[in-house]
């Protein structure tokens, strides 16, 4: 599985923790940013990391900051994305399952590394069921046009 990356300055060190995990499984990652923790603004990482997954270059993405709220916003932003803020692996879960989430949001000031590891395969083990969750789905990407 390909899976972008990007954080803010708060989010810098889960991101790296969330990388080495993601590559021991082998999937290929792809970080774009940031590569310090320096000062930083988490708008311009949801949106490159949004446009990776929006553009088919990558098959979801994982975003982190401070809470993942605003991130998850920004993410939100690209078309064709929908980004859920998790802080624990049952809402992961039901994202993917019921509303076919492709980029995850997690807060490196409010999940701490094991339990945003389990978040994480959570959201990518998970499939979306379609069915009557499909419409669902279709009638939040017609809000894209808007």
């Amino acid at each position: 599985m390909k899976i972008a990356l990007g954080s803010d300055h708060a989010g810098y060190d889960l991101k790296m923790y969330i990388r080495a995990h993601l590559e021991a499984q082998g999937h290929e990652v792809n970080d774009l940013g940031v590569h310090n923790n320096e000062r930083s603004d988490y708008p311009v990482y949801g949106k490159k990391v949004a446009k990776e997954v929006a553009n088919g270059n990558s098959d979801f993405a994982i975003v982190c900051c401070g809470t993942g709220v605003g991130i998850s916003i920004a993410a939100n932003k690209v078309k064709g994305i929908r980004c859920c803020c998790c802080s624990e692996p049952y809402s992961a879960r039901m994202s993917r399952r019921h509303n076919n989430c492709n980029v995850l949001a997690l807060g490196g000031r409010v999940v701490g590394d094991e339990l945003a590891l389990m978040i994480v395969d959570e959201f990518l083990a998970t499939e979306f069921e379609g069915g009557r969750h499909e419409r669902r789905v279709n009638l939040i990407s017609e809000l894209d046009e808007y």
